[in-house]
């Protein structure tokens, strides 16, 4: 054992040695907390329900929504486009300074978004048509499906904002936050069509990644705007919440009259401000923390891995829901999540979805080194290989710099 963590500590002081000085490893750190966070907050409230031979889905929001307030831990993407348009801003910066051109940035960058997608459809076709040939009941494969490619809509809309990446650079914040405040009054204060709220699936995100954009830009004093946007978000959010009528619960909830998320609402973007003025406060923390090569380590390979992640941890849930289904309905993974035993029972599976994500990383990690292999002229994030680092240069920003001096 005593060898084994000497190996582990060896691996990090390389991995810690081998990272470019200049690099900021609190947006390193922000993006796997955020990809982690949706991680766990899916495990934490997704529920497959094994009802007379077929599974559908439920959440625990539904039958317990005291929990509403202890899941905004875990419904990070507002983080996760603060940082995407932080990083996207700066490379493009970075790229255009090599000599780099727009469209094959922007290529290289598709490519490392997409091509791992293919390995989840292509799984997920055969496994449905297996599943339908084998006589499953619709229902079950269609709730297996659409859990198992969820994640797809996110990357959608990732990628067109970050195709559009050299226009928002030119735009403030203000503008998407204004058109998501008149979408909402239209619909919910004039009675408006429903689907005008599909606007703010864009607009929404827009939101955070024009506001991670100016940061790059150093146009965010870090303390200042962190508060501001704390304080005024949280507030905002209280209101919205309380007196306004929307959910207090910031994911989708089955069954809901109303979602937060699915589109999203008003109150959803000014809850993502309150966690980008806590991000931009926790950055200082951050790089102190990172400062230990064990830690640095971890979120390094997070950040490797991060498509992966985020790509089959649906799939994991449901593999190991579906391994054990023989054995009976199970609390906490086949059973109504309508109680407290639900939530204990949950909770005690959560090591055995990291397991099954294990597995699924350990089989279809290659594609995503891959892709990354052959795009590294466009400056992913880091390279780690098994034994080596790839040292990726880029034009730091001015809140990267002081970062740097600090830490």
């Amino acid at each position: 054992m005593r060898d084994a963590w000497r190996s582990v500590h060896r691996g990090a002081a390389r991995i810690d040695a081998g990272t470019p000085a200049e690099r900021d490893r609190a947006v390193d750190a922000l993006r796997a907390l955020a990809v982690l966070g949706v991680v766990l907050g899916h495990w934490l409230v997704t529920a497959l329900v094994a009802d007379g031979g077929t599974l559908h889905a439920d959440s625990p929001l539904r039958h317990l929504p005291v929990l509403a307030p202890i899941c905004w831990a875990f419904q990070t993407l507002a983080v996760f486009f603060l940082v995407g348009g932080h990083v996207a801003s700066r490379g493009l910066v970075a790229a255009r300074a090599r000599g780099t051109t727009y469209r094959r940035w922007l290529a290289a960058r598709m490519s490392r978004l997409f091509k791992p997608v293919a390995a989840v459809i292509a799984l997920w076709s055969v496994t449905a048509a297996c599943a339908a040939f084998a006589g499953v009941e619709f229902m079950t494969v269609r709730t297996l499906v659409k859990l198992a490619l969820s994640p797809l809509w996110f990357l959608v809309v990732f990628a067109a904002l970050t195709a559009a990446t050299p226009l928002l650079n030119r735009l403030t914040p203000l503008w998407p936050l204004a058109v998501v405040i008149h979408v909402d009054l239209v619909r919910f204060g004039l009675g408006g069509p429903s689907w005008l709220g599909w606007v703010n699936v864009v607009a929404g995100w827009m939101v955070p990644y024009t506001l991670g954009a100016a940061w790059s830009r150093g146009e965010l004093d870090r303390l200042r705007a962190g508060w501001a946007l704390f304080i005024g978000g949280a507030v905002a959010t209280a209101v919205l919440v309380a007196w306004a009528g929307y959910p207090a619960s910031m994911v989708g909830v089955p069954g809901a009259s109303v979602s937060n998320l699915n589109p999203p609402s008003l109150a959803v973007v000014t809850f993502g401000l309150a966690q980008c003025g806590l991000a931009l406060l926790s950055c200082g923390a951050l790089r102190r923390a990172m400062c230990r090569p064990t830690a640095w380590a971890a979120v390094a390979l997070v950040n490797l891995y991060a498509m992966t992640i985020f790509l089959w941890h649906q799939t994991a849930l449901m593999v190991t829901t579906a391994v054990l289904l023989p054995g009976g309905p199970l609390p906490g993974l086949h059973t109504s999540p309508d109680g407290w035993v639900w939530i204990a029972g949950r909770l005690a599976w959560l090591p055995l979805f990291a397991l099954a994500l294990t597995l699924c990383w350990t089989a279809f990690r290659h594609v995503e080194q891959g892709v990354r292999r052959r795009s590294s002229a466009s400056g992913p994030p880091v390279e780690f290989g098994s034994s080596r680092v790839v040292r990726v240069h880029r034009a730091p920003s001015r809140d990267t710099a002081e970062g740097g001096r600090r830490a």
